[in-house]
């Protein structure tokens, strides 16, 4: 596959690092960026060893240079502008025009060599989580290496020694740089058949990471701890996350990693399916059950697989309600069941924008046309259907199609359920419903029996 043809049809871009000369960068592999923040099609290897690629859900995979039996890799850790959802841009750091960078897909066995370019305004280092190398290749600045100054080069270089489900972000100012959005997916494929890697005919992954960015604001508040108002699969929010779109029979994998400040319990509607492995590899068989839930602590990776056997659209998501929440509710007082009648009025007279919520609870947030500040999202939002969706956040949906063919991953658009197979009002007549009637209490009084220590008198 040529030059052409290899970034045939998507928003790749090279450029050259500003602060590296034409001379030093001719020995460079081309710093390849993408503008977009679309799921590209699987990166299809144009050399070196064959496998099953990856798909990225709002991102891509990096492409390679190969360089007498080495693979070589050029990330660019820059600040960037990353559209969370339609409506609102964030002012991040990552690699390579976007955060998270891109996935790095190789195989076990692999040379590798990876050029990491500084455009950042202060040093920083790359760390290789999870992978088996030598000391100085880990990443850990003022440890095992010196940090990147900004406008240098390092050359990181070793051997993809296992397989397995990873990610890559900095070691240098750890809370800065990740909260910034520093971070990316590393998947390395099995070099032949493994006894505990199946093959599958859909294989994707993504991150799961949060900022707190104010209303109206586009750069997050890096010392928040736990109070994140916006919470992203691959730093998008529903409804800009994709759906994950599938044939009904394939056999799916999802492999998801966890570098926010706290756990995610990933659920999925319609489906079991098995924990197959993590960071540490793939799991014994005997590990594995099936699970409709699993829980991702911090700085942890965990692959799911199942068979896409029900058709349909079906929801999947964090189970943590306040994480399919987008940032405009977190701040609002709880008011179900006050009376304000006569209130809202009166302080419109004041305020004439003024509104309640949540006086029914707060599912009207979801169809309220509210003014809200620019660049920002409103706290539930997304139609489906038959109506509005009321999420946020960590959703998005599993799209399973018998009509979707093979290496399809377009949008089918929503599913049109079969005839009497949907929930429906019911308009009969309702039985009285039936009361239980407690046990009527006993007239006799209780017998109690005591027994004096050290005596066997009875009272």
């Amino acid at each position: 596959m040529n030059r052409r043809h290899f970034f045939a049809g998507t928003s790749l871009t090279a450029v050259a690092a500003a602060s590296v000369s034409r001379v030093a960068m001719a020995a460079l592999p081309e710093p390849v960026l993408m503008d977009k923040p679309d799921t590209a099609p699987p990166l299809l290897p144009p050399n070196g060893r064959p496998y099953n690629p990856v798909v990225t859900l709002n991102g891509w995979t990096l492409p390679w240079r190969m360089n007498n039996g080495v693979k070589e890799f050029h990330l660019v850790a820059e600040p960037v502008v990353r559209e969370i959802a339609p409506g609102m841009r964030a002012t991040l750091w990552g690699y390579n025009g976007q955060s998270p960078g891109p996935t790095i897909e190789v195989v076990e066995g692999d040379r590798l060599r990876i050029f990491v370019t500084n455009k950042l305004p202060e040093h920083t280092t790359m760390h290789w989580h999870g992978q088996r190398l030598p000391n100085g290749m880990d990443g850990v600045g003022g440890l095992t290496q010196p940090q990147i100054p900004v406008g240098k080069t390092f050359v990181y270089e070793f051997v993809a020694r296992r397989p397995g489900t990873f990610m890559y972000h900095p070691h240098a100012d750890e809370m800065t740089q990740m909260a910034m959005g520093m971070m990316g997916f590393w998947v390395t494929h099995p070099k032949g058949q493994h006894p505990l890697i199946s093959e599958v005919q859909r294989d994707f992954c993504f991150l799961l990471n949060a900022f707190d960015i104010d209303p109206g604001s586009s750069t997050p508040k890096i010392n928040t701890m736990l109070d994140f108002n916006l919470w992203t699969w691959n730093s998008r929010a529903f409804p800009g996350i994709d759906s994950l779109n599938v044939r009904q029979g394939d056999k799916v994998r999802i492999r998801v990693g966890n570098l926010t400040m706290t756990n995610h319990p990933i659920h999925l509607h319609g489906h079991e399916f098995a924990v197959t492995g993590s960071d540490g590899g793939p799991w014994p068989l005997a590990a594995r059950m099936p699970e409709v839930t699993t829980d991702i602590a911090v700085g942890q990776m965990r692959q799911v697989e199942f068979v896409a056997d029900e058709e349909g659209d079906w929801a999947f998501h964090c189970h943590k309600s306040h994480h399919t929440m987008n940032p405009m509710g977190h701040a609002v007082p709880t008011m179900i069941g006050v009376d304000h009648r006569g209130l809202v009025q009166k302080i419109q007279k004041l305020v004439p924008d003024y509104m309640v919520m949540g006086e029914r609870g707060m599912a009207d947030m979801g169809e309220m046309e509210m003014p809200i500040p620019d660049n920002t999202l409103p706290m539930m939002t997304g139609n489906g259907p038959f109506g509005a969706v009321e999420m946020g956040g960590m959703f998005t949906t599993l799209k399973v199609r018998k009509t979707q063919k093979p290496g399809d991953y377009r949008d089918p658009g929503w599913f049109r359920q079969p005839a009497g197979t949907r929930a429906y009002e019911w308009r009969g007549a309702l039985p009285e419903p039936k009361r239980q009637t407690p046990p009527a209490a006993s007239a006799a009084p209780a017998e109690l029996k005591a027994i004096k220590p050290h005596s066997h008198s009875q009272h």
